[in-house]
């Protein structure tokens, strides 16, 4: 088997910006493995805020493929920690499997159809207030929208965000940006400014403290749930998970996640990084028992991969047979 991988950069529209910074291009590495005349294709992100680099992810990548065969390239896999190299090998070698054996990865996953078209949230990144509520206001009829905020000014930014989509539900996601005190503070103010659910409000390392809050609106884990094992310590403390690919290394793994959270029945959301297609095509395989959706990294971006179906303006993913996981 040969690994061919290669960093890539896709500019995103404006700017996107978050608690931990700012981005103007989404930097991904794109992952081919050719074998037999066959060829899968995956992309994954590299995320700074669990020590990853695009250097080091693309040598993991290298590593685990280096002079072995199929067969040895999937018990790697399986000794990998969670992050983006894994989830680039996992999801080519599906791809791989689904080109091989004439048959779509949906259907070697065990679904019963094809991923339907579906609506993603839509994100509104930090910025004034007055920017915010323009934003919102663009999005037309999007009926659920990501609210980025940063611990300063938050509340007007909510309400300005509200106030340019009133008919929305908001999804505020402080990326551990707020401290105990502002999360105290806020909870009980965001369900009049159409907020349902608040995600990630304490850093990973200091979410305990949610144990000890009334939960005015459902509290969403992120930086603190990556794969299966995480599932015990967000209990008590979250009412729901995001589930996405570059976290937990895999669509194997996510969709272990998936079937964990129903038999816990713990609702999650599947979302995504700032990415192409390419990226999110596996994780709508996950979107039919998802509670929310959020994958709108390839709408965010000036362009996307060659044969991709979305309808930016309305939100709306179509998956596409010539980007991933088909025959």
């Amino acid at each position: 088997m040969k690994a061919v991988v290669r960093v890539e950069s896709w500019p995103i529209r404006g700017e996107f910006r978050i608690a931990r910074g700012a981005r103007t291009a989404a930097e991904v590495v794109v992952l081919e493995l050719h074998d037999a005349g066959f060829v899968g294709r995956a992309e994954c992100v590299p995320y700074g805020r669990y020590g990853e680099t695009i250097e080091a992810v693309a040598a993991s990548i290298e590593s685990a493929c280096a002079g072995v065969a199929s067969g040895e390239v999937m018990r790697r896999i399986s000794t990998m920690p969670p992050g983006a190299a894994r989830n680039a090998l996992d999801c080519a070698m599906w791809d791989l499997r689904a080109k091989r054996e004439g048959s779509p990865v949906w259907s070697l996953a065990g679904c019963s159809a094809a991923p339907r078209p579906v609506r993603t949230m839509r994100t509104v990144s930090v910025s004034t207030p007055a920017g915010m509520k323009d934003a919102a206001a663009k999005l037309g009829a999007a009926a659920v929208i990501k609210v980025k905020v940063d611990g300063r000014d938050d509340l007007a930014r909510i309400a300005a965000v509200h106030e340019g989509a009133p008919a929305a539900e908001l999804v505020v996601d402080a990326n551990e940006g707020w401290t105990y005190d502002q999360t105290a503070r806020m909870l009980p103010e965001l369900r009049r400014l159409g907020v349902t659910v608040l995600e990630q409000p304490l850093p990973a390392a200091e979410d305990e403290a949610l144990e000890e809050l009334e939960h005015a609106v459902a509290i969403c884990a992120d930086e603190s749930f990556h794969d299966r094992s995480s599932f015990s310590a967000i209990r008590g403390r979250y009412d729901m998970v995001n589930v996405k690919l570059d976290k937990s290394g895999g669509l194997t793994e996510a969709l272990a996640c998936s079937a964990e959270a129903r038999r816990l029945g713990i609702p999650f959301m599947v979302g995504c990084m700032v990415s192409t297609s390419l990226a999110v095509e596996p994780a709508l395989i996950l979107t039919r028992d998802a509670a929310y959706v959020d994958l709108d990294g390839p709408l965010l971006l000036e362009t996307d991969r060659t044969g991709a179906g979305h309808d930016r303006a309305r939100g709306i993913l179509r998956p596409s047979a010539s980007v991933w996981g088909a025959p």
